[in-house]
């Protein structure tokens, strides 16, 4: 036995949990590249360098002891007692921070050669990723490699587990790039001593504990501040001969007045007989960077491609959305090039034409519609139309729709009675037992004017024209959901209808209030019932025989728009499901000519981007702006946020001038972009799963409240 066609099928739901992973793993993906990009350098807040001994301080900060905040820069912290080493005199090592950089490092590396000189690099993880030739280099050319973490972060404001991940990243990266785990360790933001605080000194003594030797400076040349190349060179010269860790950057920033500073710094201490040297090799320790293990190794391999993957993947979003905005600017300005060719073309046409006043047949297919059937049928008989019958078609209702209208005794309606087989097939029933040429198809929950019948039909004046498409409204518009759905009609449904109209490739007809020629029905083989938008593979239908179809903005029907998220839910999924099935039975047109052609080259591909491709990308769209909230500054992302829905309300504000409304609506414009959109396209990836696996989806029907009935004078005032 063939089953009702009101009936659902469950959804697929196990996309969901994937789709939730998915999203998961795409915002781990993007923070990955948000922590590791925009990374600052320099170092400490400390004091301006004097030529004084550097190395004491008359007290020490609250928590570092006083051997430490008076001794040498390189500290031995994992002993009872702290163990402090300096350089002997006349020995030099210098620090080069924040880098590799792809531009700077090469340029120190070239001054320290064309000089014999060796020194100690302090590398941040992150970039040892994005650069690991130039670390391979850097050991290569005999000079020493340390620590400086993994994002740069200053270690004595984390917690613990930062550190330690600070630390164990940083040292996997360098083992990916060179096959050696380092030893050395310089905290970003740190320079002498002295001014080591209690928060930082711990940080050191815990990293000490994971095997690292930190090393601070004698002499902090604050490059970074970019104070000049005479001032680093000043500040680098130890006074009276003595040695000396010297802190400078090749990463972080501009270091042109550091590389300066070298080609004048070594060759003038050198004929003073100073050398220069790595820091361990300053302090007779045997060489800091040990051989890594395999698992570090491969570790490090593995850290390095997914900060790559990270970059990739932000790069990849980056221009996602780059392509969407233009892409939304671009249908932006033809949807109101097109409106106002079409708002023209309407209000040109004020001479003489024909009046269309042929006798018209309204087919009205119910089930269960007894909340509006009564007000949908005498709005209908009110029409100031002088030749018009009204055709109920009952799809085996079970709450009396037919006994409701037969109740009524309306002279010119008729009611039909058929077992429940489907909108199309109630739809075909009525189209048969019509008896005009013109025929206007009406949802059951669907409203008239007095004039929407008139003004709908004086466009098969022009013989070429097939069918019309009215204007449909929502009714039930006082609640927040139906004014989100009143905006989504006016500003996206009729703007469209309108663009289409122009481009002559209207890809649908409402089921509310749409027009047919019987010839045109019955060339085409009826309303079909293969897909579940028979109104969108009706009107597909009709192009690709030939005939024109347009749009009549003063057509005006009020219909009963959802009322509850989970209604708007089903009414939404079997629409963009029937309409991706609707696409792909029409995808031939894409090489027809004439009508037909313009549907493919034109309609088609509108609906493929624009309802599915776009819809499709939202969810991960949403997670790059989350993304902006952890990683952007807030001042950016509200200035786009607020740039956007600025452009958004002057869309919203000329289609509804268009469509003669108030304004009074574009208050829920806001919330609807932050509620509303979610819904609508979390619909399209359920349609979507559902068409792939191939589910057939059954009729969804909507449970009526009569709102259509009891608002529509409410509808019309407002």
């Amino acid at each position: 036995m063939t089953p009702p066609r009101h009936v659902a099928r469950r959804d697929p739901r196990a996309h969901w949990l994937l789709l939730l992973l998915g999203l998961v793993l795409l915002l781990a993906t993007l923070t990955v590249h948000g922590l590791v990009t925009g990374l600052g350098g320099g170092s400490g807040p400390a004091a301006a360098v004097t030529d004084g001994d550097q190395g004491a301080a008359e007290t020490s900060a609250a928590g570092v002891p006083e051997p430490v905040a008076a001794g040498g820069p390189v500290l031995r912290l994992d002993r009872p007692e702290p163990v402090t080493r300096t350089m002997p005199d006349r020995t030099i090592a210098l620090t080069f921070d924040d880098g590799p950089d792809p531009r700077w490092t090469p340029q120190v590396l070239d001054a320290l050669r064309r000089h014999h000189a060796h020194a100690t690099f302090f590398v941040v993880g992150a970039r040892v990723n994005e650069h690991p030739e130039l670390i391979r280099r850097i050991l290569a050319e005999g000079h020493e490699i340390g620590s400086h973490t993994f994002t740069h972060a200053d270690l004595a404001s984390q917690p613990g587990w930062r550190r330690d991940l600070e630390l164990s990243l940083t040292r996997k990266a360098i083992a990916g790039a060179t096959g050696r785990e380092v030893t050395l360790l310089r905290p970003p933001f740190s320079s002498l001593p002295s001014e080591l605080t209690g928060p930082g000194y711990e940080a050191l003594r815990d990293a000490a504990g994971s095997g690292h030797l930190a090393v601070l400076a004698d002499r902090d040349t604050r490059d970074w501040e970019r104070p000049g190349t005479a001032q680093i060179v000043k500040a680098a010269t130890p006074p009276r001969g003595r040695g000396a860790v010297v802190l400078m950057h090749d990463g972080g920033g501009d270091r042109d007045q550091t590389v300066a500073a070298l080609d004048r710094l070594l060759p003038e201490l050198t004929g003073q007989g100073y050398r220069f040297t790595t820091v361990s090799a300053g302090i007779g320790a045997p060489e800091s960077a040990l051989p890594a293990s395999t698992g570090t190794r491969l570790s490090g391999t593995a850290l390095r491609w997914t900060q790559r993957g990270a970059g990739w993947v932000a790069g990849a979003m980056n221009l996602l959305l780059g392509i969407a905005l233009v892409l939304g600017v671009a249908r932006l300005a033809v949807q109101v090039f097109c409106a106002q060719r079409h708002v023209r073309r309407v209000r040109r046409s004020t001479g003489p034409r024909p009046e269309v006043r042929a006798p018209v047949s309204v087919i009205v297919p119910a089930y269960n519609e007894a909340a509006n059937i009564a007000a949908t049928v005498r709005s209908l008989i009110a029409s100031a139309y002088p030749t018009l019958e009204v055709i109920v078609v009952d799809d085996g209702s079970t709450d009396g729709t037919a006994d409701i209208v037969e109740r009524m005794r309306l002279r010119g309606v008729r009611v039909l009675r058929q077992a429940n087989a489907g909108k199309p097939a109630a739809l075909n029933t009525g189209i048969r037992a019509a008896r005009a040429e013109l025929l206007v198809l009406v949802d059951g929950d669907t409203v008239f004017q007095s004039d929407t019948v008139y003004r709908l039909v004086q466009g098969f004046a022009d013989r070429s024209v097939g069918a019309i498409s009215g204007n449909t409204k929502v009714a039930n518009r006082r609640r927040l959901l139906g004014r989100w759905q009143h905006l989504e009609y006016v500003i996206g449904f009729n703007l469209d209808r309108r663009m289409y109209d122009v481009l002559e490739c209207m890809p649908t007809i409402p089921g509310a209030i749409g027009a047919f020629r019987r010839e045109a029905l019955l060339g085409v083989g009826g309303v079909p019932a293969d897909t579940l938008a028979e109104d969108t593979d009706l009107t597909m239908k009709v192009l690709r025989a030939g005939w024109r179809v347009v749009y009549e903005e003063a057509a005006i029907a009020w219909t009963e728009a959802p009322s509850s998220l989970r209604q708007l839910w089903r009414q939404r999924y079997r629409w963009c499901y029937g309409t991706m099935q609707a696409m792909w039975k029409h995808r031939h047109a894409l090489r027809e000519s004439g009508a037909g052609g313009k549907l493919g080259r034109r309609g088609l591909p509108y609906l493929m981007v624009f309802q599915i491709l776009l819809p499709l990308t939202a969810p991960a769209v949403d997670v790059f702006a989350l993304y902006g909230l952890l990683f952007l500054p807030w001042s950016t992302l509200a200035l786009s946020w607020f740039g956007l829905l600025l452009l958004q309300a002057l869309t919203a504000g000329y289609a509804l001038r268009l469509d003669r409304e108030r304004f009074g609506p574009l208050w829920a414009l806001p919330l609807q972009q932050l509620v509303y959109r979610q819904v609508m396209y979390l619909v399209v990836v359920q349609s979507v799963v559902t068409a792939v696996i191939g589910n057939r989806l059954r009729w969804h029907r909507m449970v009526r409240t009569g709102e259509a009935a009891a608002l529509v004078t409410a509808a019309r005032a407002g």
